[in-house]
């Protein structure tokens, strides 16, 4: 009963497809720059060596920042005033972020249709929200 009425609560505020868009493409951006910044200090081929490196900044910038530890929000959420939570309107736990990450690479993959999900769900969620069981709504 209190995971319906928390979701009840936060049914209207849930965040669309395009401002979750702009939220990410702040945070890719960061990401980018931070991993071309260390790639230049640490003398990595920024082909060869961004791969592995880009993935492991990516890792650690998403689950710390979408995690209790974080606040449930990125810089790109923070700036667009979103967060994440959990169906039940708690805070997301270091484990379950990244069973969030996982399911936003297997959500990206064929061709980011469990990305452009979030515009056609009821609930607004992407596939990586339906595995993790997460909301992003619009921060108090």
């Amino acid at each position: 009963m209190a995971t319906r009425t928390v979701a009840t609560a936060v049914a209207g505020a849930k965040a669309g497809f395009w401002i979750r868009v702009g939220a990410y493409l702040i945070d890719a951006i960061i990401v980018v720059v931070v991993g071309s910044i260390l790639n230049s200090i640490l003398g990595l081929d920024p082909i060869a060596g961004a791969n592995g490196l880009g993935t492991l900044i990516g890792l650690v910038y998403f689950v710390v920042l979408w995690s209790s530890t974080g606040g449930g929000q990125t810089v790109g959420m923070r700036i667009l005033n979103l967060k994440v939570i959990k169906t039940d309107g708690s805070e997301l736990t270091l484990v379950q972020a990244v069973i969030r990450y996982v399911g936003f690479i297997i959500s990206a993959i064929p061709f980011c249709i469990g990305l452009i999900w979030v515009a056609f769900d009821a609930d607004k969620q992407g596939w990586h929200d339906k595995i993790a069981g997460t909301y992003v709504v619009k921060a108090t």
